[in-house]
Parts: structure tokens; C-alpha cells; sequence
């Protein structure tokens, strides 16, 4: 992912070495005009704009090491000084009969890269004018030789044209590809705000929804526990106790999630051990699906930590729940160490039918219509909300056959549901989920949220 800088702190900054690279220039190609080609010029005056150059140059790279970001008028003063410098030079040395009179473009290239229209336009007014008045009025130069005065103007037009050159392919190429990364940033960042607003949305619809069925499900409870009481009496109800005190299990875990969503909506993200947190998430996520044939493969790390055991219980909920409404005879799940230093990877398997092929390239990044009669909004929110803790989801169909038992994490038992060693078809779906993990307890828990009724979708 980019990250979205200011350009005007990369432009000035390279305007910085631009105008060191140039002092350096000036410097050697008065000594070399001055000691080798014979031309006497006014050196006192053409060092002290140097001088002033450099000292320019100084309060330039104080400013750049603030931590704040530049205006555009500081950048029109920037380019506007290197312009009356080089007019100054220009005017000590011949005018317009100089050959690096022409040094202006580049400079007025850069400005028109960097800065709004207006701001280019008065340099370019600025250049244009001392350009005339340079035609006007200068200080001749002065050669021992006057007959080789076109051989120095064209080795020096030589000169000016692969300085030129070197500088407007250098500055304006960075300047495009640093433009080109922010808008590609920028591009990423309305993409992730339009996911959440999403997310959000969905979020608020849930709370709504969870709020309107409150009262039904207390109704629907109330209505159980009378008829266990009349099935202590009557015998025609006898067959049905077993299946009502099942109700009342699934009655009281939805109970205990509209507790949790309410409790939740303020509170912060817990951190906790792996291996400490995901036995108990398990029988959970087992009590409430006790017909469905799940094996927890392997033993969770013991030394890697969650920063947001909620958001994770959340994600993982909704893959589980997917897995079992795609097969209910087999479904996994196994923790592991990623390869990616820092993360940690759940992998839950199943022997459903696959992904279809016309949903690979939409899950995840808009509620679907599934092929098990869901509206793919769960899955929709576990991408968000992993997103948002700073992993993914990846989806992909199983390849080969699945034994129990085998693969990263599973050596070491911890499977429960089904016998160890058992091999299931070549069909299904593996979702992984990579999150972030600190190793110890070093650090404190992010601000990132999932949303609670994601398990809903």
C-alpha cells in the first residue's frame, strides 16, 4: 500500500539538490571559462551571487527538515530566486550572447510540473522580461581571443543542451512518478472509505434489525420454557424435551449475542494468547452448531498473541458458518504460524461444493447472492473487518484430497467431531484469514472494529 505524501515536501526537496548541483555548475564553468578558454570575467560579483545562492541553499534545507508541509508560494519563491540568480549570472556574463541563456526552460519546466498555471505564468513573465533586458543591457565579455568566440559559444550550447536535458528528464520523471503513486493512493484510500461506509451501513441495519427482533425472541423463549413445563405433565410432549431444552440452548446463545452487541458497541478490542483464547471459541462455535461434524485440527501457538480477540471471533464465526451451510459433514479448522513474519493464519477448510466461478471475482468486495441461499453479507464484513485489522481473506478451491490429521499444525491432536486420519473427496473451499499477531505482551490493542452482526450474514 502507498503512502499518500505531500509533493510539495519531495518538489522542494529536490529543488534543494537541484540548486546544489547547480551551484557546483556555476563554480566549475567559471573556472574552466576563466583559466582555460582565456575569457576574463568579473569574478568578485559572479561569487558573491554564489555566495548568496548558497546561503539560500542553507535556510532551504532548514526548512525542508521541518515537519510541515509547503505552500505553493514558497515554491513560486524558490523557483523565482534560482531565476534571478541565473539572470544575475547571465547579466556578469554576456546576456543573451551567452550560451546558458537557454537554462531558463528548465526551470520554467520544473515550475509549470509543480505549481498551479497563475504561478508559472508570472515566472514565465519574470523569465521572459529578463530576457529582454538582458538583450538591453549587460556586461560584454571579455575574451583574449575574440577570432574562437563561435567555437566557445557552440561547445558551450553542447553543454547547455545535456544540462537541460539531464535536468527536465530527471526532476519532471520524478516528479510524474510521485504524482502517479499519490493518485494511485489516493485511489486505494476512496476504496477502502467506500468499504466501510459499506461496512458502516450494514453495521447500522444490523444494530436495527437485532433491536426489532429483541421482543420476538423474549416471546419465543417465554413460549419454550411453557412448553417444557407442560411436558413434564403431558405425555404427548414427552418425544419433544430433548428438542426443546436444544431451542432453548439456541434461544439463549442469540440472547447472549444481542448482550454482546449492545455491550460491545463502546467497548475496546481485547488482546489475548492464541492458544488460550481459541479452545473456548471453539465450543462456542460448536454449541451452536452441534449437527455439523467439526474437527479442530492441531494446537493453536502458544507464544503469539491477538490484539482484538473480538474482531477475530467475529471473522472466524462467519467463515465457520459458511463452511457449515456448505457441508455439515465436514468442516475444519487449524491455527498456525504464517510464513509472513508477524501474522498468524486460520485456515477453515470444507467439502462443499466449491466456489462457482461467477462469484471468484466479487466475493469479498460486495454483498452476493450465494449458491446456499445467502445474501453474502457476513463475508462481505469479514473481508472489511479484516481489512481494518490490517489482513485478508484468501478463497480457494480445495485441490486435493483432505485428511484429518495432516498439514501445518495438525500434528499434536486437539481434534474433536470425527476420527484422526479420515479422508474426505477432492471438493470443498479453503478460506484463510491472516491477521497480525504480537509475539509476547508488548503491545497495546488497536482501535480497529468489526462489526458484531456480521455473524448474522
Amino acid at each position: 500500500m502507498y503512502r499518500i505524501t505531500v509533493s510539495a515536501r519531495v518538489n522542494l526537496s529536490h529543488l534543494f539538490w537541484l540548486r546544489s548541483l547547480a551551484i557546483i555548475g556555476q563554480l566549475c564553468t567559471i573556472a574552466v571559462v576563466q583559466f582555460f578558454l582565456g575569457v576574463r570575467l568579473p569574478l568578485p560579483a559572479m561569487l558573491f551571487v554564489i555566495a548568496m545562492e548558497v546561503a539560500f541553499n542553507g535556510v532551504t534545507w532548514m526548512r525542508v527538515a521541518q515537519d510541515r508541509p509547503e505552500s505553493n508560494l514558497e515554491l513560486f519563491g524558490q523557483i523565482w530566486v534560482d531565476l534571478g540568480a541565473l539572470s544575475a549570472l547571465l547579466f556578469l556574463s554576456g546576456g543573451t550572447t551567452n550560451p546558458f541563456v537557454s537554462l531558463y526552460l528548465p526551470s520554467l519546466a520544473i515550475a509549470a510540473a509543480v505549481l498551479p498555471w497563475y504561478l508559472t505564468g508570472w515566472l514565465a513573465a519574470f523569465a521572459v522580461t529578463c530576457y529582454v533586458l538582458l538583450g538591453f543591457d549587460n556586461v560584454p565579455l571579455n575574451l583574449d581571443n575574440p577570432n574562437n568566440l563561435f567555437d566557445y559559444y557552440r561547445a558551450g550550447m553542447w553543454v547547455n543542451f545535456m544540462v537541460s536535458v539531464g535536468l527536465i528528464v530527471w526532476f519532471v520523471a520524478r516528479m510524474s512518478t510521485a504524482l502517479r503513486q499519490r493518485d494511485h493512493a489516493l485511489g486505494d484510500a476512496q476504496q477502502r472509505l467506500l468499504r466501510d461506509e459499506r461496512a458502516v451501513a450494514l453495521g447500522v441495519q444490523a444494530a436495527t434489525v437485532a433491536h426489532e427482533i429483541g421482543t420476538p425472541l423474549s416471546t419465543i423463549a417465554m413460549l419454550t420454557e411453557e412448553l417444557r413445563d407442560c411436558a413434564r405433565t403431558d405425555k404427548a410432549l414427552t418425544p419433544y424435551v430433548d428438542d426443546l431444552a436444544l431451542l432453548e440452548r439456541q434461544i439463549s446463545l442469540c440472547t447472549s449475542a444481542l448482550a454482546r452487541l449492545r455491550s460491545r458497541a463502546s467497548s475496546e478490542g481485547t488482546r489475548e494468547a492464541v492458544s488460550e483464547w481459541l479452545g473456548p471459541f471453539v465450543e462456542q462455535w460448536r454449541l451452536r452448531h452441534p449437527h455439523v461434524k467439526f474437527e479442530q485440527l492441531g494446537d493453536a501457538p502458544g507464544n503469539l498473541s491477538l490484539d482484538d480477540t473480538v474482531a477475530v471471533g467475529q471473522i472466524l464465526t462467519i467463515l465457520l458458518d459458511n463452511a457449515a451451510r456448505a457441508s455439515r459433514d465436514y468442516v475444519t479448522l487449524r491455527a498456525y504460524a504464517s510464513a509472513r513474519a508477524g501474522y498468524i493464519d486460520f485456515e477453515v477448510c470444507d467439502a462443499g461444493p466449491g466456489i462457482p466461478a461467477s462469484l471468484r471475482n466479487t466475493l469479498g468486495a460486495a454483498p452476493v447472492e450465494s449458491t446456499q441461499g445467502g445474501h453474502g453479507v457476513g463475508l462481505y464484513l469479514a473481508f472489511s473487518s479484516a481489512a481494518r485489522l490490517g489482513g485478508l481473506i484468501d478463497l480457494s478451491d480445495v485441490a486435493s484430497s483432505v485428511a484429518a490429521g495432516e498439514g501445518p499444525g495438525a500434528a499434536g491432536g486437539g481434534s474433536s467431531g470425527g476420527s484422526a486420519g479420515r479422508e474426505h473427496k477432492s471438493r470443498g473451499t479453503r478460506a484463510v484469514l491472516h491477521v497480525p499477531v504480537r509475539t509476547g505482551a508488548s503491545a497495546a490493542a488497536p482501535d480497529a472494529r468489526a462489526q458484531d452482526a456480521a455473524a448474522a450474514g
